[in-house]
């Protein structure tokens, strides 16, 4: 498999993917929404259901990223409706785009989101999906991908994925550098995380493997709690994690994305482990010391 395109490529986990996979020798494909200027872009439109198919004909894999952030702004109701919209729209124009070029296999975004709140209980693939918008977001944002008909399509639910240049671990550093950090809420929440790192092997491995197909958890088999997370944390940095956020304030401040961070969902990596991959940071304490070293 030599050539891939991939959206949402200017993202956290898409600009990384895309040195990656340069530097393991594939060649990339950015799709991008302005005017091309390289023979590495391909142009699309997604608001208006538009690709360059002449482009994307012969690629071995299209790896699908694009969306709007959930953590990025306020959920207003135009805001959820923009995540809503960014997903459907760029996963049913890939997802067509894709049954008509016929790669080897589609690679989709979707998120831990899916399984709604699961409290302590653990789940994997197979258990049913949540009822809370964002599980909604995820069950329609599947189903487009489902478009994509005969090919081998992997619908990736990706959980929190940390780096320390982007994502909530990117935020939560300075506080916790400075001694201001805490646990969020009551702290026994889970959360299910994975390292950039993983992630962007795991897809690698999904892209290689013509074996899976199908939802696949990319999260760590070990989650943790948010104290237990927030405890890890402020040892990595040797610093005291003093100053919890209360639940009012994080609703205050977050709205309904505060939600995520005060939800609790204990997902693991059922399919991944079954195929035999193997995590470099299967647990918190050693990612988040390699994270902050």
């Amino acid at each position: 498999m030599q050539r891939i395109a991939i959206t949402g490529a200017s993202g956290l986990i898409g600009t990384a993917l895309v040195g990656k996979l340069k530097s393991d020798g594939y060649t990339v494909q950015r799709l991008v929404r302005r005017p091309t200027v390289s023979p590495e872009e391909i142009f699309w439109n997604p608001a208006q259901s538009e690709i360059d198919l002449d482009s994307l004909a012969g690629v071995d894999a299209v790896i699908h990223l694009a969306g709007a952030g959930v953590g990025d702004k306020r959920w207003t109701k135009k805001y959820k409706s923009e995540i809503l919209n960014s997903r459907l729209l760029g996963t049913t124009t890939i997802a067509n785009a894709v049954a008509q070029v016929k790669p080897k296999v589609f690679i989709s975004s979707s998120a831990i989101g899916w399984y709604g709140e699961t409290g302590n209980r653990a789940v994997v693939e197979s258990d049913r999906g949540g009822d809370d918008f964002l599980a909604a977001v995820c069950r329609e944002w599947e189903a487009a991908a489902d478009l994509a008909s005969d090919v081998r399509t992997v619908k990736i639910r990706t959980g929190l994925v940390l780096d320390p240049t982007g994502g909530a671990l990117g935020r939560m550093l300075p506080l916790f550098r400075f001694g201001l950090g805490g646990k969020l809420g009551n702290g026994k929440q889970w959360w299910s995380w994975i390292t950039l790192h993983d992630h962007l092997r795991a897809i690698e491995f999904l892209m290689e493997n013509d074996q899976i197909s199908g939802a696949v958890n990319l999260t760590s088999p070990n989650p943790v709690t948010n104290q237990e997370f927030t405890s890890a944390l402020a040892r990595a940095l040797r610093r005291p994690a003093l100053f919890p956020a209360p639940a009012f304030a994080l609703k205050a401040a977050l709205g309904g994305f505060s939600t995520e961070i005060l939800g609790s969902k204990k997902v693991l990596p059922g399919v991944l482990q079954d195929a035999g991959f193997n995590f470099d940071f299967p647990h918190i304490g050693p990612a988040l010391d390699a994270l902050t070293d």
